[in-house]
């Protein structure tokens, strides 16, 4: 059954800290590895937690919540900047999960982060931040924030890092024949393509969904 706790990161404040994150699956002290589940707009830490009936026993799953179902408020191709102070107090809310595994004897390369929309934006910007061999990342319908990347901002290497992107070639919030799909589909391309400059082991495949709000 979930569990729940709440979640607080010395030295950082904003929006979501103090929120719950949701636990399921082995314990820490006790798994092989964690998976880190990052929810979308308008959607539940513990609404993720559906996934892990999917995924392999022995696996620690956490899912943090953001503040008001939502990790930032504007779309992730606006300018990085009208999206804080949520971005970066999601982004320090993974960084707490992927910290409290260290804890628990389980170095990076033992975490997968999966995030659906804008939990895919902010897992993605996460790992591009802080280069290292991960276990993996699942980007669903998501890609780095921001209007434009620069590669050359980004130090450090993600070398064999796995890393799967699933794109939906139209969202609900989409009218037909609107530029969205469009660059709902550029920006994942262009996190393939930063991807694969890091040396990730990649996958990518898109989809009909129309559920994506990122």
């Amino acid at each position: 059954m979930p569990a729940d706790d709440t979640a607080g990161v010395v030295g950082v404040t904003g929006p979501h800290q103090g929120e719950q994150t949701v636990t399921a699956g082995t314990p820490l002290d006790g798994a092989s590895a964690a998976v880190v589940l990052v929810h979308g707009r308008g959607a539940t830490a513990r609404g993720m937690l559906g996934m892990a009936t999917e995924l392999p026993d022995g696996v620690a799953y956490l899912a943090p919540q953001a503040a008001r179902r939502t990790w930032y408020p504007n779309s992730f191709l606006e300018p990085v900047d009208r999206n804080e102070p949520g971005r970066s107090s999601g982004l320090a809310r993974l960084d707490e999960l992927v910290e409290r595994a260290g804890n628990a004897g389980l170095d990076p390369g033992r975490v997968v982060l999966v995030g659906f929309s804008q939990g895919g934006c902010l897992a993605s910007d996460f790992l591009a931040g802080n280069p290292r061999r991960y276990g993996g990342l699942a980007a669903l319908s998501g890609g780095l924030i921001g209007e434009s990347v620069d590669r050359d901002s980004y130090d450090g290497s993600l070398a064999g890092t796995p890393f799967f992107s699933a794109a939906a070639r139209r969202t609900h919030t989409s009218p037909r024949g609107s530029a969205r799909p469009r660059r709902c589909s550029t920006n994942s391309a262009r996190m393939s393509t930063f991807a694969a400059t890091r040396g990730w082991v990649t996958r990518s495949t898109r989809t009909n969904s129309r559920r994506s709000r990122g």
